[in-house]
């Protein structure tokens, strides 16, 4: 079956900062942040259950641009990060918001961890915030960190954060949740926390995104200089050796190498391939443990902000908005678009996969 490619209807006014799908496997809704300080939650499929160009069903404005989004336990529960410093949790059921915790300066990144029921959010404040979501009012556990976070992803175990100066903290959720399960959650509590593991990132330019592998096994980190760096979580010198870094998202324009930032990084949720997408309007496919590239879309108007795999694996979303490497100061109208692919049976998957 070949892919179909629709785009959604209604989108951003202003460049999307990332994307989700929900975690049911089972649903089609996407959420979607933006600079234009909006949080948008779309629907693929229509009243008949048929997945098409999809429709937007709300819309949650912020006090500034919103750079984080993700699902809570269910997809009625979203949380929100931004500049207007607040971690956010939106029932959309009920359209509600509730300020969870606020930072010292904007929030770059937030995540939901279902295994241990907490919301993590990193801020350019230097620091994270814990909230346990199981303990609603309580005050989060403040966690500093070394340096400003860039990006940030999860697995069922795992917590890793990408900073300014190369740096990579690795975090055992169980740890911190223990953590704050200890504190009383009424008083604000700044605590020390030693990562499971600190290490420095493989690439030699700024970390512009983090993802982790869907078995838990490692994550990958792409930079602003058109790279990716696939890593394991397993400290041993064996594992440690396997892993590698690759040149991606560059062309080449009057014999020259134009190299572009890899703004994202999605794993499938079946097959552990992978997907980047970068500043060149370029979105690929990844199989990590062949070390090789899978496919190769058509390239996209503008440059690739968000990409996102459907908890299922069968939909690949892909935010298109112009980015500094267009030049593009201001937004025209119809420059900011959200496609969507369904994708064949075996699209995604690795050379080796049975």
């Amino acid at each position: 079956m070949a892919s179909n490619q629709f785009i959604l209807a209604s989108p951003p006014t202003d460049a999307i900062s990332a994307l989700k799908f929900s975690p049911d496997p089972n649903s089609t809704r996407i959420a979607v942040s933006s600079w234009d300080k909006n949080v948008y939650i779309y629907e693929l499929r229509d009243e008949n259950g048929n997945v098409g160009e999809g429709k937007l069903i709300q819309k949650f404005e912020h006090r500034a641009p919103v750079l984080d989004v993700c699902f809570g336990a269910t997809e009625d529960e979203i949380y929100t990060a931004g500049l207007d410093w607040d971690v956010r949790k939106i029932d959309v059921a009920t359209s509600s918001q509730t300020v969870l915790s606020s930072h010292e300066a904007g929030v770059r990144s937030v995540v939901y961890s279902k295994e241990h029921q907490l919301v993590v959010s990193a801020s350019w404040d230097s620091t994270l915030h814990v909230h346990r979501i199981d303990a609603p009012g309580s005050i989060p556990s403040i966690i500093p960190l070394p340096s400003k976070p860039f990006s940030m992803s999860l697995t069922a175990t795992k917590l890793v954060i990408a900073m300014a100066s190369r740096a990579l903290h690795i975090y055992d959720l169980k740890a911190l949740s223990l953590l704050t399960a200890q504190l009383d959650g009424t008083t604000p509590n700044k605590v020390e926390v030693e990562p499971w593991q600190r290490r420095e990132s493989s690439l030699k330019f700024m970390t512009r995104c983090v993802a982790c592998m869907p078995d838990d096994a490692g994550y990958a980190s792409s930079s602003i200089e058109g790279r990716v760096a696939v890593e394991w979580f397993d400290p041993s010198a064996e594992s440690q050796a396997r892993k590698y870094a690759f040149k991606c998202h560059r062309q080449t324009a009057d014999d020259v190498d134009v190299v572009y930032p890899v703004n994202t990084l999605s794993f499938h949720p079946v097959h552990g391939t992978f997907a980047s997408g970068g500043g060149d309007g370029v979105v690929a496919l990844w199989d990590g443990i062949a070390k090789r590239r899978i496919r190769q879309y058509q390239k996209y108007p503008s440059s690739v902000a968000a990409v996102d795999f459907s908890s299922n694996g069968k939909y690949l979303a892909i935010a298109v908005s112009p980015g500094f490497e267009d030049g593009k100061e201001d937004m025209v109208e119809g420059a900011v678009s959200i496609y969507v692919r369904e994708l064949g049976e075996t699209e995604a998957k690795g050379k080796g996969a049975k």
